[in-house]
């Protein structure tokens, strides 16, 4: 008997860590004019038409197999990696088919590359569900469409937070596969064979926004943009390094230690994207990634102080200090002198 997972029943709380379902201003979107740098998204979308990995996403016999062997808690992990993973995926399909509906018209080649970018998040998707199957699970999509609040972002932040979402996917499926090409005895299960053509999707995906980036020199060539891309790369990054430090024990079960695997992760993206924005963070500042672990330590005692709560006034009081500890860490991560990209001593391979 398969168990169907919705909102309710599962009883996940959602947070600012939680994978969400976005929404945008669809007419300032349609009236982006691109026409300087058209030739690169005509290259972009001959990518997503090729549709290199059609193929890619089909299970074989090794699926067909009972994952009892697999211990209560890396099973349990796993599962909440694969429900994570595959709300994430359908998220960006869910925004991506309507924008291609909604600039169909105004925007022929954006509305394309939208398109197909919700095709392959759509195969994701997909493919994660069926893989909760495995495990006598699956996620009610139709539910979550209907369920799931929506957060408004402006195109602009769209831009730089889809930018940095596919482009960090990339390094992390990318970094998991060569570990496990290198450790195959860590494999737990055959989904991660898959990761290396995945997150070539990933990668092409973070093209096309950089190339949305690129087209309005606005977002990228100011002292406003600077600051936003400043904000947006410590989110994205506090995101993943907050989340992480929770399920150390799921990248043990990989053989991966969660802290190295982020540390490494976060460098690479942020080279990635000194590609792109005016500027990138000091990573190799000896407090960056000390203030993280800080971060992350008080993050884990809020979840364990509402994990207990019994919602009175002592509760309340004990979660003060750290809110405020995560606010100040949060402030003198961004205030750190960020690196001026054009001039950085960054090697981006």
């Amino acid at each position: 008997m398969q168990t169907t997972i919705k909102q309710e029943q599962s009883k996940v709380k959602e947070t600012l860590l939680t994978p969400r379902f976005y929404t945008t201003d669809f007419e300032e979107m349609a009236n982006l004019d691109i026409s300087n740098n058209i030739h690169e998204f005509e290259a972009v979308l001959e990518e997503f038409r090729a549709d290199y990995n059609r193929q890619h996403f089909i299970r074989d016999e090794e699926f067909n197999q009972s994952w009892d062997q697999l211990d209560h808690k890396t099973r349990s992990l796993f599962i909440e990696f694969l429900e994570r993973s595959c709300t994430a995926e359908f998220s960006g399909f869910l925004l991506y088919k309507e924008l291609s509906r909604r600039l169909e018209q105004t925007s022929p080649i954006i509305a394309e590359c939208f398109l197909l970018m919700s095709r392959d998040e759509a195969r994701h998707a997909g493919f994660l569900n069926k893989a909760m199957g495995d495990f006598n699970l699956a996620l009610d999509l139709g539910f979550l469409t209907k369920s799931r609040k929506y957060t408004f972002f402006a195109p602009k932040f769209i831009f730089y937070a889809t930018y940095l979402s596919e482009k960090i996917g990339y390094w992390r499926y990318i970094t998991i596969y060569r570990h496990l090409e290198k450790h195959p005895e860590h494999r737990i299960y055959p989904i991660f064979r898959f990761f290396e053509n995945w997150c070539q999707d990933e990668n092409r995906h973070g093209d096309f926004f950089a190339a949305l980036l690129k087209s309005q020199p606005q977002f990228l060539n100011t002292i406003e943009s600077r600051l936003w891309c400043r904000f947006f790369l410590l989110s994205v990054f506090a995101t993943m390094y907050l989340n992480d430090f929770q399920r150390n024990d799921f990248y043990n079960a990989i053989g991966l230690d969660a802290r190295q695997y982020d540390i490494q992760v976060i460098r690479k993206t942020n080279e990635s994207a000194a590609r792109i924005f005016p500027i990138a963070l000091d990573v190799d500042h000896p407090r960056f990634f000390q203030l993280l672990d800080e971060c992350a330590q008080q993050n884990s005692c809020l979840i364990n102080l509402e994990k207990t709560s019994k919602n009175n006034i002592i509760d309340k009081l004990a979660k003060i200090p750290l809110y405020i500890g995560l606010v100040v860490n949060f402030a003198q991560l961004y205030f750190m002198k960020p690196i001026t990209a054009q001039n950085s001593n960054i090697v981006v391979k």
